[in-house]
């Protein structure tokens, strides 16, 4: 075990959700943090109740998919606090939707902020994890980084490619011997905000169908569950533990048994759901 008490951990898309409920975690359990978003009213909010909390905060508004800012804010926060020892890669967005029916501009925002935004985070602040002795990386999946799904290909593709950088990371950092340990984390469904805005996304675009409408409802409805702050619990939890892969839900655990016992039979038994649900 090793607790997060004194480190000073770093987390992206911090302004609301898991990111949020991850920052209040780790200050309740000693943490130093570095927090950062897009939203900065949301962010501002994270941070005072952080800071209520008891813990030092640094705050940062931050767009992840920009690579600059990114190395930029990883150099602020190692000046600031002197050392950096954790970094949450949690920043992400939803959206997307059937292959034919996407365009150019869905790849590039979703893979954007899922895929370079955990890339960036993980290449800018690993030199101080290294530096600090005792770091650690944790890169936020989901269960759509073990299942594949349906009309949200590009989000699908993002986390697929989170699970399997982090786990290529891994390997390299035990091959070299650095002293950082490695997390990778396939939430399932978190009652957040993340389904609801991505289709505020598509709305501001022009491009909402009826059948994006009823995916968010039942998204809401009977998928996001999981209190975000239970959610942050587990991570935190596994994170201390050292655990390699944190799996955050039942959702998540029998949807990672279901792709391991019938790897082929898995597309058509999730088709035949999305269309059940659709339905319903």
């Amino acid at each position: 075990m090793s607790s997060v008490r004194g480190k000073v951990a770093v987390v992206t898309g911090a302004g609301s959700g898991i990111g949020r409920q991850l920052a209040f975690e780790l200050a309740r359990r000693g943490a130093r943090l570095a927090v950062s978003d897009v939203d900065e009213d949301g962010l501002a909010g994270t941070a005072a109740r952080a800071r209520a909390l008891g813990a030092q905060v640094h705050s940062a508004g931050l767009d992840v998919t920009d690579r600059a800012a990114v190395l930029a804010h990883a150099d602020t926060v190692a000046d600031h606090f002197g050392v950096v020892h954790q970094v949450y890669n949690n920043a992400g967005v939803a959206g997307g939707g059937p292959v034919l029916d996407s365009d150019w501009a869905d790849y590039d925002r979703i893979l954007g902020v899922n895929l370079f935004g955990v890339l960036h985070g993980t290449k800018a602040f690993l030199p101080h994890l290294v530096a600090s002795g005792d770091g650690h990386v944790v890169n936020v999946s989901s269960l759509n980084g073990i299942m594949a799904q349906a009309s949200i290909n590009a989000y699908s593709a993002s986390k697929f490619a989170v699970r399997g950088f982090t786990e290529a990371l891994r390997s390299e950092l035990l091959i070299a011997g650095h002293p950082v340990q490695v997390t990778v984390v396939h939430p399932g469904g978190g009652r957040t905000n993340i389904a609801t805005a991505a289709l505020e996304h598509s709305r501001q675009r022009g491009t909402v169908t009826a059948e994006d409408e009823a995916r968010m409802r039942m998204y809401n409805e009977k998928l996001l569950r999981m209190p975000a702050e239970q959610a942050a619990r587990i991570v935190v939890d596994g994170v201390e533990a050292g655990k390699p892969r944190v799996l955050v839900g039942n959702d998540a655990k029998a949807v990672d048994l279901l792709v391991r016992l019938a790897p082929r039979a898995y597309p058509r038994l999730v088709a035949a759901l999305q269309r059940r649900a659709q339905r319903a």
